[in-house]
């Protein structure tokens, strides 16, 4: 991860994506809103493995979608930094999440070439980090508004704190936030407090994105943000990244629908992109005519 002490850095946490027009709001979708907690499986595997990760991967998911998996996950892919994936895994509460953790050795135990899948996926890793976060609902901006059945990519943003500074990033969200409501940003972002599985205190950021393009309109409404959170709000900001923030990391994720497993209520109104489809059974080759193949010998 890379040090990052200077404003400029500190505001690009959250300017990774432009501010869209207004839209008319369409009824929000329940079952892909932001969830209360996420487990967050990082994995590190060497270049050229991508590809028989991804086998293995997409058997599992679609077994999962037949069998009735107990939990649900999307999976991430990063298209920036080293070669990695973001298993997300979406959860209502702690308790949750032991009782899925509980389900899962019955299920792989009854489901043994499943198992052997996942073996095979550990077997390729280099690394693997899991941690537990918590949904910030003070923290976010928009947070209400965000339907993940809508990402396509995600920008993933890790911010490590020095120990007791957990208030000062709360404060740095906020004024973020409060700048862009005064000029109106139609951008979410959620904020999620890493309980679990993390050697410092650890924020991390996501911000979804239906379309790449989102990106390219940063510098045309930077200044218009700067000007938003005023000079005492900068200050603020300057400081904050001085004093309390040891390492920052910003990666882009594409979604991979095929390798994800979520429920068809997650699913919403794009099923044919995120639900798996069985490809219909092959027609046999016809039979050969044998008087056809007669006339041919003859000849």
């Amino acid at each position: 991860m890379r040090v990052s002490r200077n404003f400029a850095v500190l505001v690009l946490i959250f300017l990774s994506v432009p501010i869209l027009s207004a839209q008319d709001k369409k009824p929000a979708n329940d079952a892909a809103a932001p969830p209360n907690v996420v487990l967050l499986v990082n994995q590190d595997f060497p270049a050229g493995k991508a590809a028989e990760r991804q086998k293995f991967l997409v058997n599992i998911s679609r077994a999962c979608d037949r069998l009735g998996a107990p939990s649900y996950w999307i999976d991430l892919q990063s298209l920036t930094g080293t070669q990695q994936a973001i298993s997300f895994d979406p959860f209502d509460s702690y308790e949750q999440v032991g009782q899925a953790n509980a389900e899962w050795r019955p299920f792989f135990a009854a489901h043994p070439d499943l198992a052997r899948m996942q073996d095979g996926i550990d077997a390729l890793l280099l690394n693997q980090r899991t941690s537990i976060a918590v949904r910030r609902d003070d923290l976010g901006y928009l947070a209400e508004a965000i339907d993940l059945s809508e990402a396509r990519y995600m920008r993933v943003r890790e911010i490590h704190l020095f120990p007791g500074h957990e208030n000062d990033a709360a404060e740095a969200f906020k004024i973020l936030a409060d700048a862009y409501a005064k000029i109106q940003a139609d951008t979410p972002w959620v904020v999620y407090e890493v309980n679990v599985g993390m050697p410092s205190p650890t924020f991390v950021v996501f911000l979804p994105m239906s379309e790449l393009r989102q990106n390219d309109d940063l510098l045309a409404w930077n200044l218009d943000l700067m000007e938003a959170e005023g000079e005492q709000g900068r200050e603020t900001l300057q400081r904050i990244a001085r004093e309390a923030y040891a390492t920052t990391e910003s990666n882009l994720y594409a979604v991979s629908p095929e390798m994800s497993h979520v429920s068809k209520d997650f699913a919403g109104a794009d099923p044919d992109f995120w639900l798996h489809h069985e490809a219909p059974d092959a027609k046999p080759d016809p039979k050969p005519d044998p008087k056809a193949t007669a006339k041919r010998s003859n000849k």
